[in-house]
């Protein structure tokens, strides 16, 4: 396999920052080079995940947009192509998957259309109470009624989205931010803006505690 060949070959499918995703030739799509790719990658400074999809013929980097760039991760792949190993014997390389046809803008209204008038009939069985009295089903058909309420639906959605940022950049807030916080303010002053954000809103929506009313005045008759 020459090298310069094959770096003509790849082919950039999707790039923002500390994110890239290339398209691979299928000579190097096989377990052998790909675990290759993934270690040799890994010792790029400020590539902290490597992933190698042999059958999508895909290769996804993240890194630290502050430690590395673009050309530094494509620099590193291309110093490894030389060095791929041959597919194991009785291993044929990746195919080129066929490519799919493009949902149109029809098909997507009436996907959207289906997914939404399905959701709104379950909301609507929910709220109607048709089990027993008394029966479990009753007992938490009103607490699944308030689990689907918006409210509900958003605050799950927004813990969601901050676990995932968390597990995102774990490796990144105790290999780098917390070893040189200076260095990384911008991420903290982030991190603390958006927490700031959550906060506020949790604030926003919780609902005010009734204060007990006052003992009436105690009224004693005249002698």
């Amino acid at each position: 396999m020459n090298a310069a060949d094959l770096s003509r070959r790849i082919v950039v499918r999707h790039r923002e920052a500390g994110y890239l995703r290339l398209e691979l030739p299928g000579e190097i799509c096989h377990a052998a080079a790909a675990a290759v790719i993934e270690q040799g990658l890994r010792a790029v400074a400020g590539v902290y995940r490597v992933t190698v999809y042999p059958a999508d013929r895909r290769l996804a980097v993240r890194y630290d947009a502050h430690a590395c760039g673009v050309a530094d991760v494509a620099r590193g792949l291309k110093n490894l192509l030389g060095e791929l190993p041959e597919p194991a014997a009785g291993v044929a390389p990746s195919p080129v998957p066929a490519a799919r046809p493009l949902p149109t803008l029809r098909d997507i209204r009436a996907q959207a259309r289906r997914a939404f008038a399905d959701l709104r009939a379950r909301l609507e069985r929910l709220r109607q109470p048709g089990a027993p009295a008394g029966s479990l089903q009753a007992k938490l058909q009103p607490m699944l009624a308030n689990a689907l309420t918006e409210k509900a639906v958003t605050n799950f959605l927004n813990d969601i989205v901050a676990f995932y940022l968390i597990k995102v950049h774990w490796e990144l807030i105790t290999q780098r931010w917390l070893k040189d916080p200076v260095k990384y303010g911008n991420a903290w002053l982030t991190t603390f803006y958006l927490v700031f954000l959550l906060v506020r809103y949790r604030k926003s929506i919780a609902k005010p505690v009734p204060l007990p009313a006052p003992p009436a005045p105690v009224q004693t008759g005249q002698p």
